[in-house]
């Protein structure tokens, strides 16, 4: 029996080593194998939140003008009035809100709802957007040829520029004027 014992205890022995060796030996694998690394993730960017303020802004614009509220449209807007003022020398070149109503119901300027409004594009501060609209009858606009041309001196378009700009954080303005209709 004392054999026996001798024998168990060398077998345990033995077996304690080979578990030690085997921890050991994943230790080192655990060591070698890859680790994930600690890649900084990408900080959201606002931009997607801003292009939606742009756009909500440029079909703002124009559902105001449409609705014949020009002084709150102009404050949407932040671009030029000297076409407008040409248009209309009588009109104080300071009310705006009268330059862009005489340029919606007398001057030609069509003045409709956003049917689309597509980012295409930022350049530095300004969102430049696609854009259709819908005739009052909610069919597209699409103007025709204008002065004496025909479709093929002057193809139809249905898709309009527009460029919104950010003036200060979270602030935007209309930069374009509705389309014009002689």
């Amino acid at each position: 029996m004392a054999t026996s014992v001798a024998y168990f205890a060398e077998r345990l022995k033995s077996l304690l080593r080979f578990r030690d060796l085997l921890i050991l030996l994943l230790f080192i694998l655990n060591g070698c194998a890859p680790r994930p690394t600690n890649t900084p993730k990408p900080t959201p960017t606002s931009l997607p939140s801003t292009i939606a303020e742009a756009h909500d802004v440029l079909v703002d614009f124009f559902a105001l003008l449409n609705a014949g509220k020009y002084a709150e449209a102009d404050a949407l807007y932040g671009g030029s009035y000297e076409g407008l003022w040409d248009n209309n020398p009588i009109v104080d070149q300071s009310d705006h809100a009268k330059l862009l109503a005489n340029a919606c119901e007398i001057n030609g300027y069509q003045c409709l709802l956003v049917r689309t409004a597509t980012f295409k594009l930022l350049q530095g501060s300004t969102y430049i957007f696609q854009v259709e609209f819908n005739n009052a009858d909610g069919t597209l606009f699409v103007p025709g040829p204008c002065c004496g041309a025909n479709e093929t001196e002057m193809p139809p378009v249905s898709q309009f520029e527009y460029r919104v700009s950010m003036t200060a954080p979270g602030k935007f303005t209309v930069m374009d004027l509705p389309p014009y209709v002689p």
